[in-house]
């Protein structure tokens, strides 16, 4: 990524939090003063979308997916048990520990602060949330941890494959949990919408970029290119969905703290058990540490775009999956200082 520091963490990255409080702001500010912007952007909408929204999203999923190497699951063999780790940590544990911390929290810990009908709201925010495993930021976090590169580009790969076969039916199961009931037409439309048309989009233009001008120059080249559009894509969405939140948070400020609580939990918990189940299971550390960090982090410009789609801008599931946003880069670089520091934990890994 452009802008690196020597921990191999961009600038913007490690910041994130920092800009996310910024676009906060700047998005409560102009929803209160200038509330003929969101009133503009509020029916710019087609298809129970918002166009605006949507096609930012669409310019951060989009160079993700064209990191994605399919061709590499033909390697899921070399190193299984790290596989199955991470993946039945990230669709087997996760939503569902995330589901319970948040009906947890905020229906019992925090019922005194928290209306039962925006509980209901904040649990499903969190369910989209937890519903799908990250598949950009964890190329830096194993980056950091000195992970195995190709261990991880196999499971984000596969993970983006398991999205489109699971999201929908874990997400619906939940959210049923939840007494929210969602046809899965409306939920397929979102995965169709943010997942399929961005994976399509980013494989080919992947194929033809390599097939004209060779891998390394993709790679070192092409794909770089994007990181400012990126960076662009996601502070001006969050600052649109902060014009629409304004009188969320300013009604509610202490809610964000209460709503980082689950969140922040889910993330530590997911990622030490998938981590202690590898040092279990012998595994190495460049395999344990992504396994730990790819099963805990999570896909939240995927939560927000299918949040927005179902429930519309000013709803407070967003809320939640946008507080996602702000809590996540802080804990996971915090993770990534435990993994490094318990190394020694770990068998050394084997040569080929």
């Amino acid at each position: 990524m452009s802008n690196e520091n020597k921990s191999g963490i961009s600038f913007f990255e490690k910041y994130l939090t920092v800009w996310v409080l910024l676009c906060m702001a700047a998005g409560i500010l102009i929803g209160k003063y200038i509330p003929a912007i969101p009133d503009f952007l509020e029916k710019l909408q087609y298809a129970q979308q918002n166009i605006p929204i949507a096609i930012l999203i669409w310019i951060m999923i989009y160079p993700m997916m064209m990191k994605i190497d399919f061709k590499s699951i033909k390697n899921v063999g070399k190193n299984p048990t790290g596989i199955i780790i991470s993946s039945a940590t990230s669709w087997l544990i996760k939503p569902f520990l995330m589901f319970g911390l948040a009906s947890f929290f905020f229906y019992v810990v925090f019922k005194a602060f928290i209306p039962t009908e925006l509980a209901q709201s904040y649990v499903t925010g969190a369910v989209l949330l937890g519903a799908a495993p990250c598949t950009a930021m964890v190329f830096v976090w194993s980056n950091l941890t000195h992970g195995d590169p190709a261990h991880t580009l196999v499971q984000v790969s596969i993970n983006d494959l398991l999205i489109l076969v699971l999201f929908v039916p874990i997400v619906s199961l939940l959210l049923g949990m939840n007494n929210i009931f969602i046809p899965w037409d409306t939920l397929l439309f979102s995965i169709a919408l943010f997942v399929v048309v961005p994976l399509v989009a980013g494989y080919f233009t992947r194929k033809f970029m390599i097939q004209k001008h060779g891998e390394k120059y993709f790679n070192e080249n092409f794909v770089t290119k994007f990181d400012g559009i990126t960076t662009f894509g996601l502070l001006l969405t969050l600052v649109i969905i902060f014009t629409f939140q304004g009188d969320v948070i300013l009604d509610n400020p202490f809610h964000v703290l209460l709503i980082a609580v689950p969140l922040i939990l889910q993330n530590v918990i997911t990622a030490l058990l998938a981590y202690f189940t590898c040092q279990k299971c012998k595994q190495p550390h460049n395999i344990a540490s992504p396994a730990a960090l790819i099963g805990a982090s999570d896909f939240f410009e995927l939560s927000v775009a299918v949040a927005i789609s179902l429930f519309g801008p000013d709803s407070p599931v967003v809320l939640v999956t946008t507080v996602g946003v702000l809590t996540e880069v802080p804990t996971m670089l915090a993770l990534v200082k435990f993994v490094n520091k318990t190394k020694h934990w770990f068998p050394e890994p084997k040569n080929n």
